[in-house]
């Protein structure tokens, strides 16, 4: 073996044995600081709470095939960034909140999430927005008073302090939702700008509140890259060819506002560092990790970075608001590990497992959790 193929085995072995040791780490820091996980979110989170309540395409198959093999509850093929994080952590998969009411059933954590959810409540947004939200009022404070709500229930033989202590509190995605509302109803991405005060306040809020009731690790994560969702890419379809990024091909105006909704998310954090020293409160940057996975799709054998799995055939992206995943006529790819969007809204489980290793052990969490 020559001195260059001898150099790039031994680099091969050292990633092999640093990344083995990393997971090591995780686990053992499971062992002897986290029983339990506990989430808050929209769709990207829920790991079955609206499904329960309201139904929809989540209880149909081909939802949940990967993983599961059948219907779960979550918006996806399979498992969810924040369950990839919980069996870091070697815990099971946080259930949804709402299918259970005994401590032995939050024993590990709970999902709080519940798809379609703000982190502004409906009467703020409309304040902010000028915009009407119909439907149940599921934002970030409603399922942060649920946690609150339940907390004797979870503590029991315990304590609070015990409970918040050891476990650990992922705050989001939360917030892409409240953009959403806009983008569907055509206003201008400078406008909307203006609401980001107010939703990051929102989750800024809500950290500083589970740091009051004794939570001392968090991750918060920012939104996503949604201008290189499918359903976006079609709704907002542009001729301009200047209105798309030169190297994903995700629409540039959507992620500025992505970036500028980071942005602020980050500097909230950094405040909330120095009200709460002793707190660990980590960013975790989900936008630089899908865009990543993105830019790297030809080396990790994703043909189509920007199409849907699970959609409508022969339609752009392969999504259409008129063919949905598990709707009639829809079709499902037979190999998701080749997709990074599932149903051109959600991530398959192959690109959120690359997204959860992203921060659990790569570049994408600020600080590093290990």
């Amino acid at each position: 073996m020559d001195s260059t193929k001898l150099s790039l085995a031994v680099a091969f072995a050292l990633f092999v044995l640093l990344n083995s040791a990393d997971a090591a780490v995780g686990a053992v820091k499971s062992l002897c600081c986290i029983d339990r996980v506990f989430t808050f979110g929209d769709s990207m989170t829920d790991a079955g709470n609206a499904c329960q309540v309201q139904g929809g395409n989540c209880g149909v198959i081909p939802y949940g095939e990967t993983y599961f093999h059948k219907p779960n509850g979550r918006w996806c093929d399979g498992r969810l960034i924040v369950d990839f994080i919980a069996q870091a952590y070697g815990l099971p998969l946080p259930p949804p909140s709402m299918a259970g009411n005994t401590r032995e059933y939050f024993l590990n954590g709970a999902n709080f999430a519940y798809a379609g959810s703000m982190a502004l409540n409906i009467s703020t947004y409309k304040k902010v927005t000028g915009l009407d939200r119909a439907g149940p009022d599921h934002s970030l404070g409603i399922q942060l008073q649920s946690f609150k709500d339940l907390l004797p229930v979870i503590s029991q033989g315990s304590s609070v302090t015990a409970v918040m202590t050891n476990s650990l509190f992922i705050v989001g995605e939360i917030g892409g939702v409240d953009y959403i509302g806009g983008l569907v109803s055509n206003k201008p991405t400078e406008e909307m700008k203006s609401w980001t005060p107010s939703v990051v306040a929102a989750i800024g809020s809500a950290v500083n509140d589970l740091i009051n009731l004794g939570a001392t690790t968090l991750i918060v994560p920012g939104n996503f890259a949604i201008g290189c969702a499918p359903w976006f890419l079609t709704l907002l379809k542009s001729n301009n060819s200047g209105d798309y990024d030169s190297q994903t091909g995700c629409l540039k105006k959507l992620n500025k506002l992505a970036v500028y909704h980071n942005t602020m998310l980050t500097q909230e954090l950094a405040k909330q560092r120095l009200l709460h020293p002793l707190a660990n409160i980590v960013y975790a940057d989900y936008y630089g990790a899908q865009t990543q996975l993105i830019l790297t799709s030809k080396l990790r054998d994703i043909p189509a970075p920007l199409y849907a799995c699970c959609g409508a055939p022969g339609q752009p992206y392969n999504f259409s608001l008129n063919m949905q995943c598990g709707s009639k006529g829809s079709q499902v790819c037979p190999d998701p590990t080749k997709y990074i969007s599932w149903d051109g809204n959600h991530l398959t489980e192959a690109a959120n497992n690359v997204i959860a290793n992203g921060i659990l052990y790569g570049p994408y969490a600020i600080p590093p959790l290990v």
